[in-house]
């Protein structure tokens, strides 16, 4: 009996303090509930969608009298007869990202946190994250106006007498995926440079102090304080850009390329675009997503697990 009623008043006493602390805390409560809910409503709600893969799925019908077709829409993806050059297509662009565009912000925030005078720096950082607010269209318009065969760039070239005809950049195969990369990088690299730069600002000054005292330049200080101390950082950005393997986007090749760009600008995400929401197909469009979503969280999966046991860094 006394075992018993020993278990009891800690628990009563356990939830006065929840209660008192609720009521504490009851504004920061109701802000996080009315962000889980809606989390909840536009995020896992819209998720029951995906029983559409597995059912031939025409629109203004209930599920009771549409057809169950299984993992139909799946194996019709992968015997697409382009399907190896739209996945080729889909890997190199996203591992140009993964790479190239993953490096270039943290290169920037590097030599920007090195910027000594104030007042230029704010300038730099504000010009350099602009472009993310930008939209694709925008973006695309800018593209054209330099790089067009009537650009700017081909005119200053034949005004210089660099070249002797123009060069039709938007229309080799060759230079798409360069361009691209350099387009994404212009656009992203001064917004996720700030993530990098409150990575920095969280570095124990002390620790520069000490570098300083031990000889160590501003590119030992780089390399053996700054980069060490974002390290968390930038692991855990890379593990979450993993997940993002497939998805390249579609606005900058709808927007830019051409006929006769298309065999190295046609990845997963405009290929269900034309022939699955463009035809009406949304069935296919859905399993192809789903297909996207499973093969993007095994591989953040993967990579944080191999993260946790090389370094001791993981999402969870």
């Amino acid at each position: 009996m006394q075992s018993t009623g020993s278990m009891i008043v800690p628990k009563k006493l356990k939830s006065r303090r929840f209660i008192r602390r609720l009521k504490r805390e009851k504004t920061l409560w109701l802000i996080s509930g009315v962000a889980l809910a809606w989390l909840f409503i536009f995020a896992y709600v819209p998720m029951l969608g995906i029983v559409t893969a597995f059912f031939n799925y025409i629109p203004g019908r209930s599920f009771a009298d549409l057809d169950f077709v299984g993992l139909r829409y799946f194996r019709e993806f992968f015997s697409l007869p382009d399907f190896m050059q739209i996945l080729r297509n889909t890997l190199v662009i996203s591992g140009l990202n993964l790479s190239v565009g993953f490096a270039a912000p943290i290169i920037f925030a590097l030599l920007l946190n090195e910027i000594v005078i104030r007042p230029f720096k704010r300038v730099v950082q504000t010009v350099s994250y602009l472009p993310y607010f930008v939209s694709w269209v925008v973006v695309a318009s800018i593209m054209f106006t330099l790089l067009s065969a009537n650009g700017t760039i081909n005119e200053v070239l034949i005004s210089l007498g660099l070249i002797d005809s123009v060069i039709p950049f938007l229309n080799r195969p060759s230079m798409f995926w360069g361009i691209m990369i350099i387009a994404n990088i212009w656009k992203n690299v001064g917004w996720t440079a700030i993530i990098y730069l409150s990575a920095i600002a969280g570095v124990d000054q002390e620790l520069y102090q000490a570098g300083a005292v031990d000889g160590l330049g501003r590119l030992g200080r780089v390399w053996h304080i700054t980069l060490p101390g974002i390290r968390p950082t930038i692991i855990l950005l890379f593990i979450l850009g993993i997940g993002n393997l497939l998805n390249t986007g579609f606005e900058y090749q709808l927007l830019v390329g051409t006929p006769m760009t298309r065999d190295v600008y046609e990845v997963v995400d405009t290929y269900v675009f034309r022939y699955g929401i463009g035809l009406g197909r949304y069935s296919f469009a859905v399993a192809v997503g789903l297909l996207k979503s499973v093969i993007g969280f095994s591989l953040v999966i993967g990579t944080n697990y191999i993260s946790k046991k090389l370094s001791d860094i993981s999402i969870i």
